[in-house]
């Protein structure tokens, strides 16, 4: 696929999920591209190797209901943090796609940190930074803990540790946003008790097929009511080992 099937992949993409980019910004996404797909040959980021699929399983799933979560906001220069970033999904899409975003990339694995800021700095990214914690610690980091208008993760995890993971670093009246699958309904019925007790209270549930593929997502949209108890979250290891209930 020559660099014009690319834009065009990719405008096609965006287009069916209501995102708009002008050139700067697909050029970005073709970078992202070239670097994750060159640094996967020596360190594991993605299993999707090939443009189209790259596209619609990461760009478009990162970026899909995007346009309505932000809505719920009346700023555009959100404080943002992607808890388990991996490869920089879904927060360095999101920050390509709504520059007005302050994005941190906070991830366990300091080697993907480091791409990651490879990529800041080639694409041009300002008030985008990276943090190597579990998110567990960084939760517990007072310049972390409740600084964030809205907190989103595509972290493969239980709903109830994925709660006692991001919730923590959620303002009061911010939101945390999870991209599950669709298979997901009774296991958010399960976690509703214990994202009460986290300070959370599920406002909308986004339901939606990856255009091009029999992938159906849910996405959790999570409002910070009130205060998270400094007893959340637990010491590294014991939510995903011990998922509250």
């Amino acid at each position: 696929m020559d660099q014009k099937e690319q834009e065009l992949c990719i405008r096609d993409a965006m287009n069916s999920i209501h995102v708009s980019l002008d050139d700067q910004q697909v050029g970005q996404l073709q970078k992202y591209y070239e670097m994750t797909v060159e640094k996967n040959q020596v360190m594991n980021l993605t299993a999707i190797t090939e443009f189209h699929d790259f596209v619609i399983r990461h760009f478009l799933d990162s970026l899909l209901f995007s346009d309505r979560i932000l809505e719920k906001f009346t700023r555009k220069d959100l404080s943002v943090i992607d808890v388990g970033t991996g490869a920089g999904f879904p927060g360095i899409p999101l920050k390509i796609a709504y520059p007005a975003l302050k994005v941190t990339l906070l991830d366990s694995l300091n080697k993907r940190l480091l791409f990651l800021n490879d990529v800041i700095s080639a694409i041009g990214l300002e008030n985008t930074s990276t943090v190597h914690y579990r998110a567990e610690d960084g939760a517990r980091d007072r310049l972390l803990r409740e600084k964030y208008d809205l907190a989103v993760s595509r972290a493969v995890a239980n709903m109830s540790t994925l709660a006692e993971y991001c919730i923590p670093y959620v303002k009061p009246g911010g939101l945390f946003v999870a991209y599950k699958s669709d298979s997901s309904e009774e296991e958010l019925k399960k976690s509703e008790k214990v994202i009460e007790m986290l300070g959370g209270k599920v406002e909308e549930v986004l339901t939606g097929t990856i255009s091009g593929t029999d992938i159906n997502r849910n996405i959790i949209l999570i409002r910070k009511v009130r205060n998270t108890s400094n007893r959340y979250p637990r010491k590294a290891g014991i939510p995903s080992r011990e998922p509250l209930s």
